[in-house]
């Protein structure tokens, strides 16, 4: 019985992700024809989407590179522009924390934005926005590190996929920019947040990202958006405190 649990959980998990692997793979595929071009050739670019596995960040990467910029500075952009992960890790602690540090690592390495919201989605639902006041049971616990495994695990896997046939394809797409490929991706977190439940902090949240966002868009390095995550982030767990205060 507790092998059909966790099993139905890992299925679980790859069937909610699925539907995003639309807008990923495209993405994945022009990264591996654009990279094969590079100073990476196929190899680097294979290794790249392996044990970067950052999608915006190895578009990033691959700019820098090619206007020749210094490793160092290649590395601490990579790093600002995966800054929003560590949001995503303080949202997902209180579902995650009576994991071991060993597991909570490993899953930290497969989450992407894509992963994280369909995983944020599964576990308020499950266990609510109140978790963390008691540790789950040991069967739930089991499962719901199942459906968070399988979610990585079907984003990686696709990532990877799409990544090799973009470098195999090599150079029979003469400009892989000029398919239109990059409103895919938005498209996708619209119909995400679309599946959430809104309340006060989550609207203000959304309205403060949004204006932010837009009021610092031509900061250099997309340093818009992380202010724009960061302030959002802040004034949304204010009012949410507020409000069970209140």
């Amino acid at each position: 019985m507790r092998d059909s649990v966790t099993d139905r959980d890992l299925a679980r998990g790859v069937r909610d992700t699925l539907p995003l692997l639309v807008g990923v793979a495209p993405f994945g595929l022009v990264f591996g024809l654009l990279g094969r071009t590079t100073a990476l050739g196929p190899a680097g670019t294979l290794a790249m989407s392996a044990f970067v596995f950052a999608g915006s960040a190895q578009f990033i990467s691959l700019s820098l590179l090619g206007a020749g910029t210094a490793y160092p500075l290649i590395v601490l952009t990579t790093l600002v522009v995966n800054l929003r992960h560590a949001l995503y890790a303080a949202s997902l602690l209180p579902y995650v924390r009576h994991l071991s540090a060993w597991w909570r690592r490993f899953l930290a390495f497969g989450l992407t934005d894509e992963s994280y919201a369909v995983v944020i989605t599964h576990y308020r639902r499950e266990m609510g926005t109140s978790a963390g006041d008691n540790d789950p049971p040991e069967e739930a616990a089991r499962g719901y590190r199942r459906y968070f495994l399988a979610a990585n695990l079907t984003m990686y896997i696709c990532w990877q996929l799409s990544t090799a046939a973009g470098v195999l394809l090599g150079g029979s797409v003469p400009d892989p920019t000029a398919w239109g490929l990059d409103f895919a991706l938005p498209v996708i977190f619209i119909a995400l947040l679309a599946g959430q439940t809104w309340d006060r902090a989550s609207v203000i949240t959304a309205l403060v990202s949004g204006a932010v966002a837009l009021v610092a868009r031509d900061m250099p390095g997309k340093l818009g958006l992380l202010l724009a995550a960061l302030l959002a982030t802040t004034i949304g767990w204010g009012v949410d405190v507020w409000q069970k205060r209140r």
